[in-house]
């Protein structure tokens, strides 16, 4: 019998895979934006010379001094736009409605997304949260409490993006090159925070900050005009994917299940160590990231005292050092595989225990170095850069133990992200809240203890193998 040959390889940054990853760090660029855009607005937004006697009272005028410099006036900011007399405690539940909103999507959605498509929930959620975007502006004119109602429905929105992904790269990545389109995905969030930290400021200062909702959730619709057009949910039904790289994803998924699944083994998944790794590695990783994104602009102010536009900007170089460190990370990563030089356990174990030691040693070493600005600089901004090895380590490891359930997975370890997130910001505000020199170095401390653990933890039980309760039983008939 004559063997069949072996379809050709398909080229790689010029195949539609990899466009689809490009969509996909757009799509991510603009819902970090959109959630982010409200942190930078609210500065302009928020009357904070005024006694908070009235939850959303508003005024026409300037606003008073910044927070850190007090020859910088906030009038710049001032465009005509309302004022609102939130109290901080108001501007916390604000904050934190989004992230309730996510958790409570994320589980449901993942599981979701396996069955109905993730082309249809992910571009779903994105357009809801851009219209919610658009809308915020005026929200806020009709009260506080819609406000809180919008970035929690815009929450559920996003959670519903964010685990629809990974159920398209179980059927579009090949195995040697999932680091790689992953994170040229995921990388669209540390860009997405780079460029609203540095461009919000302006926009609010040239146009009135009402624009940067306007923009960013116009950007959003065009995004979802995207999304609806190119992203397919399985290749094989692309109609614009060429036959080499149909042929190529095809036969490197060829081992995988591709049959739909009618129930989820809760009981296996929960006796099973190696996911358990997984979602401790989320919990030490996003209990400090989360840190970094919410206190920074306030670390730097507070600790290297400048000024609020020197803090916005200084703010942002942490973020395209972690887009960058994503990127070159996956590279490198799938290299390893593709020249068999490191097994895939190892290279996952290898990533993520660099994503969580080295972020450690540097918050641990700012405390000592807070005399120095350009020390205290330089590790702000290998934080976020090094962390974010993890996405070619646990983060992606769903799609090697369980790439049928990597959705509904990615959603309870997201979860789990969520809630250290959750805990870390309100044990940091409690901290630093004591005693701003010492409440910074327990902050610290304590996140390198949580990094620690949750790296030996992954270490000693992480695995790459698909697990047994994740393969798909074949029947046989009589």
């Amino acid at each position: 019998m004559d063997k069949k040959p072996s379809p050709k390889k398909a080229p790689g940054f010029c195949s539609l895979r990899y466009g689809l990853a490009l969509i996909m760090h757009f799509s991510n660029f603009t819902m970090i934006t959109q959630r982010v855009s409200l942190s930078i607005a609210i500065i302009a937004m928020v009357n904070s010379s005024q006694p908070h006697g009235l939850s959303n009272a508003s005024a026409e005028g300037p606003l008073a001094d910044t927070l850190s410099d007090p020859s910088t006036s906030i009038k710049e900011f001032n465009t005509g736009a309302s004022v609102y007399e939130w109290s901080p405690e108001t501007q916390g539940i604000i904050f934190s409605s989004i992230s309730y909103g996510i958790v409570v999507t994320l589980i449901p959605s993942g599981y979701l997304a396996g069955i109905f498509g993730a082309k249809q929930m992910l571009g779903a959620g994105l357009l809801i949260s851009s219209l919610l975007t658009l809308f915020t502006p005026l929200a806020a004119d009709f009260g506080v409490i819609l406000v809180i109602v919008i970035r929690m429905i815009q929450g559920m929105a996003q959670g519903m993006a964010w685990t629809g992904q990974f159920t398209i790269w179980a059927k579009w990545a090949p195995p040697l090159e999932r680091s790689k389109l992953t994170t040229i995905a995921g990388s669209g969030a540390a860009f997405g925070s780079f460029i609203i930290l540095c461009v919000g400021g302006l926009i609010s200062q040239a146009l009135g900050w009402p624009f940067i909702f306007y923009i960013f959730g116009s950007i959003g619709c065009v995004c979802c005009l995207l999304w609806f057009t190119v992203i397919y949910d399985d290749p094989t039904h692309h109609p614009c994917i060429s036959v080499w790289e149909k042929e190529h994803i095809v036969a490197s998924l060829a081992h995988q299940s591709s049959s739909p699944r009618r129930s989820v083994p809760i009981k296996a998944m929960a006796r099973c160590l190696p996911l358990w790794a997984i979602f401790t590695g989320f919990f030490s990783h996003f209990w400090l990231c989360t840190i970094i994104i919410t206190y920074l602009p306030t670390y730097i102010s507070s600790v290297l005292h400048v000024n609020i536009r020197d803090s916005g900007v200084l703010s942002s170089l942490p973020f395209i050092a972690a887009s960058s460190c994503t990127i070159l990370g996956g590279q490198l990563a799938d290299f390893l595989l593709s020249r068999n030089l490191l097994r895939l356990i190892t290279v996952r174990k290898l990533f993520s225990s660099l994503g969580l030691l080295l972020p450690s040693l540097c918050a641990v070493a700012l405390p000592f170095v807070a005399s120095s600005y350009v020390t205290t600089i330089i590790l702000l901004i290998l934080i976020p850069g090094t962390s974010n090895l993890c996405d070619s380590g646990f983060i992606i490891n769903t799609l090697d133990v369980a790439p049928r359930y990597a959705s509904f997975l990615m959603g309870i370890s997201r979860g789990f992200g969520l809630i250290a997130g959750i805990i870390s910001s309100t044990a940091t505000g409690f901290l630093i809240s004591q005693d701003s020199v010492s409440g910074w170095r327990n902050v610290f401390f304590l996140s390198a203890a949580v990094n620690m653990f949750g790296m030996f933890f992954y270490i000693t039980f992480g695995q790459a193998e698909i697990q047994d309760w994740a393969k798909e039983k074949t029947m046989t008939r009589l």
